[in-house]
């Protein structure tokens, strides 16, 4: 990409995104305090510890303490689970000169969408406040891993990139946000 938009980059007009030799990328990610290992492993220690305590009084001769041991560390195992499989969830996005590509990733599984950036429109926060983007027929919503301040940024961040791109081609035009 060109030096302008790397100067913007570091001058903060693009906050979210960054310009490396790809295009401008936009890497939104859940804010997760545990990696799904790490995830693991505190499962592991709270089941643990909750057989070792029911285990203790199942030998004192108070027999349903286990099964319903057995119970809680069943429903904070899918708990964990859940939230393993979501930690990784993301949305990726990717502007250059010929298209958009978005790839959102939940639960594991990824869909990637390209749109062609010459009809592509940015469009407010739907009722449920993400970001619609518009290319011929086809529309993705992105922002589900972002604050509502950062979408309003993020909007406005996509908005000015598809003009710098689009400035790009045209002798003289301006890219100021």
């Amino acid at each position: 990409m060109t030096t302008e938009m790397a100067d913007a980059s570091r001058t903060g007009v693009l906050r979210l995104a960054r310009v490396d030799a790809d295009g401008i990328r936009w890497q939104l990610a859940r804010n997760c305090a545990l990696t799904p290992a790490q995830c693991g492993w505190a499962f592991a220690l709270a089941a643990a510890a909750a057989m070792g305590v029911s285990g203790f009084f199942w030998l004192l001769g108070a027999r349903l303490v286990l099964p319903f041991a057995l119970l809680e560390t069943l429903a904070l195992g899918a708990g964990f689970l859940w939230y393993a499989r979501h930690a990784t969830d993301r949305e990726t996005l990717v502007l250059d000169a010929e298209r958009l590509l978005v790839e959102i990733e939940e639960a594991g599984a990824v869909q990637r969408r390209e749109l062609a950036r010459q009809w592509l429109k940015v469009e407010e926060a739907n009722g449920s406040g993400l970001i619609g983007l518009r290319s011929g027929g086809r529309q993705v919503w992105v922002g589900r891993h972002v604050r509502p301040e950062q979408r309003r940024q993020l909007a406005r961040e996509l908005r000015w990139a598809l003009r710098a791109v689009t400035a790009m081609g045209a002798p003289g035009a301006s890219t100021k946000p």
